[in-house]
């Protein structure tokens, strides 16, 4: 086995470094896909990002899709799930509502994901938080808000809904029930499960693209929406949900679900390193109280199964 294969498959066997990584890339993906908003149209956007992985994935999943075929045609109604809530709906829906709302709107949709996972495996399965996950949960949400505040809850008092944050939290519900159903998903290799997910999740977004291409709006192509494209089609999308879905079938998706807390830590360190922002006190803070609550989420490992228990 070459050096690169060994680190790689010992990188396979860190779930807390997969997770970490998944949400500093998909951290810079938020940063970039507000940037361009103005630039590329957001279905387009999402269109781009899941056609292009697909070309990237494809040739190498292959092999392992021939292989797995007979297990994924067996749970095909879940693939199919998959596909649809985490690459179709969600990215299309968070690069639209995008387009809508404020950052600090949109970093605090982003924040309850770790509960809206928690509903969805109660739903689904039946898998209740324990203790220890929703007292994880619940401190490292109040170092997001202590972080997106800048310091003062009262501006929690003057912040207002509008069609973004309603269109994000939508968004948020689709990705914690592709989270959620992962656990359901077939036994396969990881590239059969991004080989067939990505291609379904393009194709069913096609549609939606075709209809906005025929109102009229149109990508700006510059050397920097092209750069964008770049970024979006590799690292979110083919790499970072490689290490998402394997972190998750590692630690199970409620002990996963406070890392998407680490998205407002990675994103208020690029604004201090890229954009000039100057570091304060309510960022040590709130990273404490981040880091604490994700650590104090993996203390339990056992899950209560079913009511009654």
């Amino acid at each position: 086995m070459s050096l690169l294969s060994r680190a790689f498959a010992w990188l396979f066997n860190r779930p807390y470094l997969l997770l970490a990584l998944t949400f500093l890339f998909w951290a810079i993906n938020i940063v970039l896909g507000r940037y361009v908003a103005g630039s590329i149209p957001p279905v387009a956007l999402a269109q781009v990002r899941w056609a292009g992985a697909s070309v990237i994935i494809l040739p190498f999943a292959w092999p392992h899709l021939k292989r797995d075929w007979p297990a994924i045609r067996g749970s095909l109604a879940v693939m199919l799930l998959l596909a649809a809530s985490g690459i179709g709906a969600y990215n299309t829906l968070a690069y639209y509502g995008l387009q809508y709302t404020e950052a600090i709107n949109g970093l605090l949709m982003q924040s309850i994901a770790p509960l809206v996972i928690g509903v969805w495996s109660l739903i689904l399965f039946r898998d209740r938080m324990t203790v220890a996950q929703i007292t994880g949960v619940c401190l490292s949400l109040c170092g997001v808000i202590l972080i997106i505040c800048r310091g003062d809850p009262a501006v929690l008092l003057h912040m207002t809904l509008n069609v973004g944050d309603i269109i994000m939290l939508v968004a948020i519900s689709c990705y914690g029930f592709y989270s959620a159903l992962l656990k359901k998903g077939p036994r396969i290799h990881y590239l059969s499960m991004l080989g067939f997910t990505i291609p379904a999740g393009a194709a069913m977004i096609l549609p939606f693209c075709i209809w906005e291409i025929a109102s009229g709006k149109v990508m700006h192509a510059t050397p920097l929406t092209f750069a964008v494209l770049a970024y979006v089609v590799v690292i979110p999308s083919v790499v970072a949900y490689m290490f998402f879905n394997r972190g998750v079938a590692l630690i199970g998706p409620n002990r996963a679900g406070p890392f998407f807390h680490l998205l407002p830590v990675f994103g208020s360190i690029i604004a201090i390193l890229f954009l000039g922002e100057q570091p304060r006190w309510y960022h040590g803070a709130g990273y404490a109280l981040i880091l604490g609550g994700i650590a104090l989420a993996q203390l339990s490992l056992a899950r209560i199964r079913s009511f009654g228990r």
